[in-house]
């Protein structure tokens, strides 16, 4: 039952940060959105905003980040269940254990390697070409943010090894 519990706290933990990322994601889509309709309003009159390219880019990995840990835990993400809806109850609890182990594993990764990235980055002082921002704090958040799915994912895997009504 301890073990219940741990989990039970882990998962309110992920679901707390991950609906306060899915909001900041929300606002990082109102923001994309509202530069590309002023740049597409700005350039008839023959000055569209400056960077307007960058700065779409750099709020639209954001909003696709921000929003991975929640879309895992409210399973809005594509699944084929062919096969799967076969399976019993036990089966898919246990395929589901290995894929959100392998998964874990690869965002782990994932995570990782965008942060060795951004801190590549930030060591030779890298800038946007436009704008000339440092963008480094953007890929750290995507960092996070795969490591904030990682942990979400884990969560799962800990989660299918609870044994399943009937199943003791």
């Amino acid at each position: 039952m301890m073990g219940f519990s741990m989990i039970k706290m882990l998962e309110n933990v992920s679901r707390r940060l991950n609906q306060w990322f899915v909001w900041a994601g929300g606002v990082a889509l109102l923001t994309m959105t509202a530069i590309a309709c002023l740049n597409m309003l700005m350039r008839p009159m023959g000055s569209p905003l400056k960077g307007a390219y960058e700065l779409v880019g750099f709020m639209g990995a954001l909003t696709v980040a921000f929003g991975l840990g929640y879309t895992q835990i409210a399973r809005s993400h594509i699944a084929v269940d062919i096969l799967s809806t076969r399976y019993s109850k036990r089966t898919k609890r246990v395929m589901n254990a290995i894929s959100s182990f392998f998964c874990t594993i690869f965002f782990g990764l994932v995570a990782w390697q965008v942060f060795v990235f951004g801190t590549t980055i930030w060591r030779r002082g890298e800038t946007s070409e436009t704008l000339r921002i440092i963008y480094h704090p953007f890929v750290y958040l995507v960092a996070f943010c795969c490591l904030l799915l990682a942990f979400t994912l884990l969560i799962d895997f800990m989660k299918s090894l609870l044994p399943g009504k009937g199943e003791r």
